[in-house]
């Protein structure tokens, strides 16, 4: 929703496959990229089910990327150069929109994250992005991933408000349905180029009808009069 995560790891990846001489071409790349992150979506609904332990998600990347190399054969990749590589989550770019908008809704209002990613990850992106955040909400802190409806009360719960006195803003329409039944207001923010410009996003469908629908960050703050 906030930052754009495949056009970072893909250049993340060429830079460190080329400084370790390691021959793959640019679709290559693009492909374990989409694999890393296709893995961490269902690793953490393994994660929810019981098939796999509790783990960050920074370990959980980790753990994809291992099983990953092979088949790209990349196993030449040394444990500096994979740690590296793994963190590249954490060095995520903003969206064109994001800096602006949230320093705008920061005005009026409380802004906080409320992702899966740990702590260290969102205060690294944070800090890496210059996201302006009131608070660094983690799927984390809950011991659960998203959808799990503990996520969004916890959130509701550590800010000491009722769920409808707060607004889940996303590009995911499943994040934002799960926020709903739990009693958030929701807003939601297309971001067509997220699985990049030949993979579509998914988005919402005819079904889902959220409380307001934008554009951007900055069009939200200023349907929300910021």
């Amino acid at each position: 929703t906030v930052v754009d995560w495949r056009t970072p790891i893909i250049d993340e990846l060429t830079a460190a496959t080329s400084h370790a001489n390691l021959p793959i071409d640019a679709s290559a790349i693009a492909a374990l990229a989409d694999e890393w992150r296709l893995g961490y979506g269902l690793g953490t609904r393994d994660i929810e089910t019981g098939a796999l332990p509790w783990q960050t998600v920074d370990q959980l990347h980790r753990s994809i990327l291992d099983s990953l190399l092979p088949t790209y054969h990349l196993e030449a990749l040394t444990e500096d150069q994979r740690t590296h590589l793994n963190l590249a989550w954490h060095r995520l770019t903003p969206w064109p929109d994001s800096v602006e908008g949230l320093t705008k809704l920061k005005k009026h209002h409380t802004i906080a994250t409320l992702s899966n990613g740990n702590i260290e990850l969102l205060t690294n992106m944070a800090q890496h992005a210059n996201l302006p955040w009131d608070h660094i909400l983690s799927a984390e802190l809950f011991r659960h991933f998203k959808p799990h409806p503990d996520v969004y009360l916890g959130a509701a719960h550590h800010l000491n408000l009722y769920p409808n006195q707060l607004l889940m803003v996303a590009t995911h329409a499943g994040d934002l349905r799960a926020a709903a039944r739990q009693g958030l207001r929701t807003a939601y923010i297309p971001r067509p180029l997220e699985h990049g410009p030949d993979r579509p996003q998914p988005g919402k469908s005819p079904e889902d009808h959220f409380d307001i629908e934008v554009s951007s960050l900055v069009e939200l703050a200023g349907v929300l009069g910021v």
